[in-house]
């Protein structure tokens, strides 16, 4: 379906208005990007609207694919091949009848590769319009992870280990000779199952005996392949070819990246090297934009949260502060924030470090401090661009910081991350750093704090009574809200809480994703009094309380009574308020 027929028949159904519709449609034509991809990687409309839409349009019924209905002999009836170039699956047998969904059921190519497929099984067809998500998901069951990897390990003549469970574009499949074309398939198939499987790093660590591969899932890291150790210096000579770092130096760490397209998207690949004795480690980030780049309704914002969060982001100018621990997704969170503000008439500017997700629209900065270009000079240049909306990956120093206050005072939002315990902290730590009181009142509006658990899947989760010392928890911190927050609490006595032991669907993790705690703070006249009197953090805190701040503990007992997170990882990752 062609961008503005697709437009058009989302505007009837109200899910875009007629304007976002006709800038995204401009920008599909000056960037070459298909107006559904921008659309889909923008999270404006979900894969299953779209091909609701579809559906509607062509005359042709929507379904939801079952992947337990596609065996092997479901598989045989369609190559890999002709269903990644035309983006159709089978989806199951019934009698002498193929049913085959499409994602394009326009496509007159498709429908012609589909007839002779039918022909040649000697069969009838059945189609249905089914959403790219899901036919992704039929892709992945071709190629499932550890049959090529078996196959490729025995392809290498080595003794079978045990197996278990805007840079230039690199293809994982080329390069190498004959004797490589193994090493090549181990590669190619683990960054191929880390987007699968939504890990957010790969481990590749060598041991005394055996080499083992480690996936980051969910915040836990999860080993799901050993190979013979011999295997270690090929496969990590294959991963530098790949980021085009240097195959013979072993005794210092390098960094680099390279960028791919898997399933359709494109992923990219963060990779860093570190010598150890039994040879180099190397630890891969995975940069799926599909999975990193979330909007704020994704984040796990909420309440009162999310109220004060859109009010600070809506102000013309001032900063906006994310902290917490590393690991804790306040980059997620910032470019989230980006997106919402991303508008054609405003100019953003970004200085990162690294980059790690390409934003449409945003002009993003790769800061290098070995030459000089630091947080501080880039913000420097940033000012003489005419910004309306700045990003600073971290503050650091209290250069980076003075700068930033500046920015904000003189008609910019900023926005940026601190390493702090608490929303309370920030105040204490800028002003550890040399900013004066009398600018950060005016200069500051939000201090946001969070911390990354997982989420329970919805698929098995089950509600259970609480024990009573987590009953008293739960009354003692639900007790402490302010009276227009608690009233807006739809659960009471006697709490459910919920556990997921495993199923299928979350392969029997119980979790699937994460989702953030967060506490804000917004700067109040109160709290600019305190301030210029010498903010302690408790002060602040206690501005915050006054202010009707829900802590990290509250946000987490929220989401732990509506079944999205559990009431015990929520403990052990919040202090008592």
């Amino acid at each position: 379906m062609d961008s503005r027929t697709l437009a058009n028949k989302l505007i009837e159904r109200a899910v875009l208005s007629d304007e976002l519709a006709q800038k995204l449609i401009t920008e599909s034509s000056n960037t070459g990007r298909s107006f559904e991809e921008i659309i889909r990687l923008r999270k404006l409309v979900d894969d299953i609207t779209i091909a609701q839409t579809k559906a509607g349009a062509s005359q042709v019924p929507y379904q939801k694919i079952d992947l337990a209905t596609i065996t092997e002999q479901v598989l045989a009836l369609i190559p890999e091949e002709t269903v990644r170039n035309y983006k159709v699956a089978p989806l199951s047998i019934s009698g002498n009848m193929a049913i085959i969904g499409m994602v394009e059921p326009d496509d007159i190519k498709a429908q012609e590769a589909l007839r002779f497929v039918a022909k040649q099984n000697k069969m009838t067809l059945g189609i249905y319009v089914i959403s790219r998500g899901d036919w992704e998901k039929v892709l992945r069951v071709y190629t499932p992870y550890e049959r090529e990897i078996q196959e490729a390990i025995r392809a290498t003549g080595a003794k079978s280990g045990s197996v278990s469970g805007i840079q230039r574009v690199v293809s994982l499949d080329d390069g190498g000779g004959v004797d490589e074309a193994p090493i090549i398939r181990i590669v190619a198939s683990t960054l191929r199952a880390a987007v699968d499987q939504q890990a957010s790093d790969i481990h590749i660590e060598p041991g005394r005996i055996k080499l083992r591969i480690r996936f980051r899932l969910d915040g836990s890291l999860k080993e799901v392949a050993a190979f013979p150790l011999e295997l270690l210096q090929p496969i990590v000579s294959r991963v530098k070819v790949l980021s085009d770092l240097k195959i013979d130096e072993t005794r210092v760490p390098q960094d680099g990246r390279f960028r791919t397209i898997i399933f359709d998207r494109d992923v990219d690949y963060r990779v860093s090297t570190f010598p150890t004795p039994l040879g180099e480690k190397v630890v891969i980030r995975v940069l799926d934009p599909s999975m990193g780049l979330k909007g704020v309704a994704d984040l796990g914002l909420i309440g009162r949260n999310a109220e004060w969060v859109k009010e600070g982001l809506e102000k013309p100018f001032g900063m906006v502060l994310v902290t917490g621990p590393t690991g804790s997704g306040k980059t997620t969170t910032l470019y989230a924030f980006l997106q919402t503000m991303n508008k054609e008439d405003v100019n953003i500017l970004s200085m990162e470090d690294p980059v790690e997700y390409f934003v449409t629209g945003v002009n993003q900065s790769q800061i290098k401090p070995d030459i000089g270009y630091t947080f501080a000079s880039g913000l420097r240049q940033a000012l003489r661009q005419d910004p309306d909306i700045i990003m600073v990956g971290e503050i650091r120093d209290g250069e980076t910081a003075s700068l930033a206050v500046q920015a904000a005072l003189t008609g910019h939002v900023v926005l940026s991350t601190l390493h702090t315990n608490n929303a309370a902290g920030v105040i204490p730590r800028l002003l550890d750093m040399g900013v004066a009181p009398f600018l950060l009142a005016p200069s500051l509006n939000i201090m946001l704090a969070q911390r990354l658990i997982r989420r329970l899947c919805d698929n098995c989760k089950k509600s259970e009574d609480v024990s009573l010392e987590v009953d008293k928890i739960i009354k003692n911190e639900l007790s402490k809200l302010a009276k227009e927050v608690r009233e807006t609490i739809l659960y009471s006595p006697p709490y459910k809480i919920y556990k997921a032991p495993g199923c299928v669907k979350c392969k029997g993790k119980g979790t699937a994703g994460r989702v953030a705690l967060y506490e804000v703070m917004k700067m109040t006249r109160e709290l600019e009094d305190i301030i210029n009197l010498g903010a302690s953090e408790g002060k602040v805190r206690d501005e915050g309380l006054r202010q009707g701040m829900v802590s990290l503990r509250q946000d987490g007992i929220i989401k732990a009574l509506d079944g999205t997170v559990s009431i015990e990882e929520v403990l052990g990752e919040t202090a008592e308020t």
